[in-house]
């Protein structure tokens, strides 16, 4: 369940900023905003140390290791890891917070790194994919997984030991030519993979063997809102100028029996049923949100959902019932929020 404890950070693009809520009882209060995080767009949260781990834009790029002060809600810098190569877009923590892996969609490449008594240090391995987009592992940290949206793909890798990148014996599970893959989730049982589209709008399921870790596709289903004749998008569109699909973001709901994506040209919340057996069917229902929205998040217990828009300074807090949500709050901000997690 949600605690009286928990936070909800938001990161700020435009503003360069982390905003801080406390979230008790239903309600969202903003308790800080902290500033000099250029183009922040990406952050990963070690809850346990109270280390937050963000990426920063600029000449260097950089991961920002930032110390949580969970009464305050502060954020103060502890250490930075320059990117020379080109910033960061996603962020994933793994084996216990002791190795963190990023994917850099401008700079092409993906790493996974060390990071002791919470710095970031140099990156282990270095792979190379056009415009990376997200990373995640599995559980037990043996695995990962690199989304490349220019390539249509899924690169996959066993991670050694020592952090090594290691490619499967199939190197990558192929996502639907033009497609745009985007961002992943694995459900509980480690058995499946959902990879969210954005030139498609798509949920694409694959299949995951828990062995080998190898993924196979084998299902899909629509994520956005179909009655707005919406079309196919391509690379290079402006999907707002030609009114084009705009997916980003995928979440899970409670008990894995839903996973919530956004939609950014006619700004939605999109409902996809899993079934038991973890198949997917077309979006059930579909909330209109902030903005075009890039970043959102659900609580652990499934029971609220906090999105971002780009083009919104507001956060709309909503509680969660199956495949509906109904509005509880709004809260200031930031411009250009983008991303968004839930701190237990």
């Amino acid at each position: 369940m949600t605690t009286a404890a928990s936070l909800v950070l938001v990161a700020n693009a435009a503003d360069g900023s982390l905003s801080t809520f406390r979230f008790a009882d239903g309600e969202l209060e903003r308790i800080a905003v902290t500033d000099g995080l250029t183009g922040c767009s990406t952050f990963a949260v070690d809850a346990p140390r109270g280390l937050v781990y963000a990426a920063v834009k600029g000449e260097p790029a950089a991961i920002v290791t930032l110390s949580l002060d969970r009464e305050s809600g502060r954020l103060g810098e502890l250490s930075r890891r320059d990117l020379p190569d080109g910033g960061m877009n996603y962020l994933w923590l793994a084996r216990g917070g002791a190795a963190l892996l990023g994917a850099s969609y401008g700079g092409g490449y993906g790493i996974i790194s060390p990071v002791v008594d919470g710095a970031v240090e140099a990156p282990v391995s270095k792979i190379a994919y056009p415009n990376l987009h997200s990373v995640r592992t599995s559980d037990d940290g043996r695995f990962a997984y690199f989304v490349s949206l220019g390539a249509d793909l899924v690169a996959q890798y066993a991670i050694g030991a020592d952090l090594t990148l290691t490619p499967l014996a199939t190197p990558t599970a192929a996502a639907p030519a033009g497609s745009g893959p985007r961002h992943l989730l694995l459900n509980a049982a480690q058995d499946a993979v959902y990879v969210m589209t954005e030139f498609s709008g798509e949920v694409l399921h694959y299949a995951r063997d828990t062995e080998t870790g190898e993924l196979e596709l084998v299902g899909a289903a629509s994520a956005f809102d179909r009655s707005k004749d919406l079309g196919h998008s391509e690379f290079g569109a402006d999907p707002l100028a030609h009114h084009y699909i705009w997916g980003a973001d995928l979440h899970w709901g409670a008990d894995s029996a839903v996973l919530w994506a956004s939609e950014r040209t006619e700004s939605t919340l999109a409902a996809v049923p899993v079934a038991g057996d973890g198949t997917v069917a077309d979006a059930e229902s579909v909330t209109v949100t902030e903005q075009q929205p890039r970043g959102f998040a659900t609580s652990a217990d499934g029971r609220f959902l906090v999105a971002a828009g780009e083009k919104s300074t507001t956060v709309s807090l909503y509680a969660v019932d199956g495949t509906r949500l109904s509005l509880l709050q709004q809260a200031e901000t930031g411009r250009g929020a983008n991303w968004v997690r839930f701190v237990d």
